[in-house]
């Protein structure tokens, strides 16, 4: 399984939106918005996990420079840290 780094985000975008944009890529185990500690509001990134490295290959290639609510997305597989 492996994580996918999902950039420049709206601020209004939330985890179900990236669930349904990454749904006809395979399996999404899990999608996370980004959020301030302090306010509560999006940082304008996120994190989704694919359930194979295929599906999260495929959905990289298939998402990246694509537009979601207004805004290109900048979508590459998550730095290890």
């Amino acid at each position: 399984m492996s994580k996918i780094y999902v950039g420049n985000i709206q601020w209004k975008t939330t985890e179900e939106d990236l669930k349904e944009l990454f749904n006809p890529y395979g399996t999404v185990t899990s999608a996370q918005v980004i959020k301030d500690r302090d306010t509560g509001r999006s940082r304008g990134f996120g994190f989704v996990k694919m359930e194979t490295e295929d599906q999260t290959k495929e959905a990289i290639n298939g998402l990246n420079g694509k537009e979601l609510n207004g805004r290109t997305l900048v979508i590459n597989e998550a730095r290890r840290s």
